[in-house]
């Protein structure tokens, strides 16, 4: 049980308020949207209204050794926000406001509290855009999703969370508070902090203000629904596309599985028989984009495609983005448990994993649907089961071994947008080696040696 003084520290600093001790509570805070992970119950829930009080709680973990969770929403996907007991989860989510919009430099600064889609609405009114677009868009705050380095559906065109990061403010496992990056567009002062705790899940030091590029929203934007008999077909298309060098703001891919379990959530007119369909938005000035949707469609029935669809009016472009959207809500009805992994491979190599997770599935009798962001080779197999099934769960985590080892013998890495967080801690030294995860050890301790800050995540202590 979490000792009383700190307990009672943590009201002088936040007011009672701001500290939440009932079993109920604590239980809240115990999972994220991590499937079959174990949880624990914190010691104590704080939520901080400014940095101050923020360093002052790291200050207060420190003195007692005992670990602080930063948290925002809760829907990482890696058990990175899950505690351990008598621990400290520190709420975010009081950190809410959009403290500027720079037209003049093309940025805004923003509190880890405010959501992602509240950001892109407030920037909306000045014809502006913050590109990264993660599924969880409406719900994930942009601590979160700076931390994880989100990715999502524009990811091919416009990149990740980390190219968009200019300056942070962070408060560091000592309590003390630092500011790196800035408005310049050039700026090679020193090591490049950002891009370090960018990604880095909380374990290096707690975000508490953000300094993010924005840039001028695209004119115009068609979009477009191929659809394959073939998986190979389907890749051999995603390849040729940017062969030809268009680039697609937006280029995904659902299988059999999921299209099927879609079609029947959302009616958005996904052909059941097929194999594989491709989802591709084209988006720039309106020149530019009724000549790259000519050569698309032209580009995809060279390659095989049994049909092509381009969406004639906003509502069927938001009805396709809608079913791509509405895959993970739409499997997780089938089963009680809906593992949803996160395996990168170069986009080349997309039908050979894809054929790999079938065979994947076959061989442990599961039920694994596959989609995601075939531009930038970033797939998410879903293994649909119940994770109070204990004989289906041991070939469910052999199953995943296996996915893992896939990607990486491919070419691939462990995660292209969902962070290690716990549950890929195990893999790291296949990726990495004995000596890669020494580094990450050795960076961890150098600026948490205490390992009071998210413990138990990406590495763990020796």
């Amino acid at each position: 049980m979490l000792a009383r003084e700190v307990i009672e520290d943590l009201i002088k600093v936040l007011g009672k308020e701001n500290v939440l001790t009932e079993q109920e509570d604590l239980l809240t805070y115990a999972y994220d949207a991590t499937a079959a992970m174990k949880h624990h119950k914190p010691g104590v829930v704080v939520s901080p209204l400014n940095t101050e009080q923020v360093a002052e709680v790291v200050k207060i973990a420190n003195r007692y050794k005992v670990p602080v969770y930063p948290r925002g929403s809760g829907t990482n996907l890696s058990g990175g926000t899950i505690p351990s007991e008598d621990s400290i989860v520190l709420s975010m989510l009081n950190l809410n406001k959009i403290l500027e919009v720079d037209q003049d430099n093309l940025t805004a600064t923003v509190q880890p509290g405010v959501i992602i889609q509240d950001l892109n609405n407030a920037v909306q009114q000045f014809g502006l855009i913050y590109p990264p677009d993660p599924g969880t868009v409406t719900t994930a705050t942009m601590g979160g999703s700076v931390s994880e380095c989100s990715g999502g559906l524009r990811g091919l065109k416009y990149g990740v969370t980390k190219h968009y990061i200019m300056g942070l403010q962070v408060v560091l496992a000592n309590g003390e508070v630092i500011r790196w990056g800035g408005k310049t567009v050039k700026n090679v002062t020193g090591y490049d902090l950002v891009a370090l705790f960018t990604g880095a899940e909380g374990t290096l030091g707690i975000i508490t203000e953000i300094l993010v590029k924005l840039i001028p929203a695209p004119e115009a934007r068609k979009s477009i629904m191929a659809v394959f008999d073939d998986v190979d077909k389907a890749g051999k298309a995603i390849a040729s596309i940017i062969r030809n060098k268009i680039i697609p703001a937006t280029l995904e891919i659902m299988d059999n599985v999921t299209i099927q379990t879609v079609e029947h959530f959302v009616h958005a007119g996904l052909p059941l028989d097929a194999e594989a369909v491709l989802l591709i938005e084209v988006d720039g000035y309106k020149e530019v984009v009724e000549r790259e949707a000519v050569l698309v469609e032209q580009i995809l029935k060279e390659e095989q495609a049994a049909d092509v669809k381009i969406a004639k009016d906003d509502k069927e472009r938001d009805l396709l983005w809608l079913a791509r959207r509405s895959a993970l809500p739409a499997l997780a009805q089938k089963r009680p448990t809906t593992v949803l992994e996160d395996a990168t491979v170069p986009r080349s190599k997309i039908p050979d994993m894809i054929k790999a997770i079938r065979k994947i599935a076959e061989k442990h009798k599961l039920n694994i649907a596959t989609f995601g962001h075939a531009g930038d080779g970033n797939l998410h197999p879903t293994i649909l089961t119940d994770e109070r099934d204990q004989d289906e769960m041991k070939r469910v985590h052999l199953a995943v071994d296996e996915i893992f080892q896939t990607a990486i013998s491919l070419g691939g890495t462990l995660s292209g947008e969902h962070g290690i967080g716990i549950a890929k801690m195990k893999y790291l030294d296949w990726e990495f080696g004995e000596a890669g995860v020494a580094l990450l050890r050795s960076m961890k301790e150098a600026l948490d040696p205490n390992y009071v800050l998210n413990p138990g995540k990406i590495v763990r202590r020796d």
